[in-house]
């Protein structure tokens, strides 16, 4: 596979609040190839939103991609990744700083997307709320 195209989300009811993480793998032409979710507990939504960004780079280290491209409906978190913003929250340093241990295999690019081109994986966070009744 020449370039794995990974979708992530985070949210939690309430902030901080119960929390869950959905990721979605695609292929390079959009076919989805595997989907996780997990329930996280108490978070925030951008604790949340690097929570799934983390779970996904660890899983993406089982395909074979030259290329791993990221998206995400979180416009903070892609801006800190790519160093437009710095990250000031003591938390979210520990969360910035694993991603970064976790990009140096590969190349990988850092997106945001719209919320409305995030459905899957916002479905996914939902689903990992709902299965804990939350």
């Amino acid at each position: 596979m020449q370039k794995l195209i990974i979708n992530t989300d985070g949210g939690s009811r309430g902030n901080p609040g119960p929390a869950g993480i959905g990721v979605v793998f695609s292929d390079e032409k959009g076919e989805i190839i595997a989907t996780f979710r997990e329930y996280i507990g108490e978070a925030t939504n951008n604790i949340a939103e690097y929570e799934a960004l983390i779970m996904a780079l660890e899983k993406a280290r089982d395909f074979e991609a030259s290329e791993i491209e990221c998206r995400l409906d979180s416009e903070l978190i892609v801006r800190q990744l790519n160093g437009q913003y710095k990250v000031k929250d003591e938390n979210l340093k520990k969360l910035f700083n694993r991603v970064k241990e976790l990009v140096f295999f590969k190349p990988v690019k850092f997106i945001h997307i719209r919320r409305e081109q995030n459905k899957k994986a916002d479905e996914l966070v939902n689903l990992a709320l709902d299965e804990n009744k939350l």
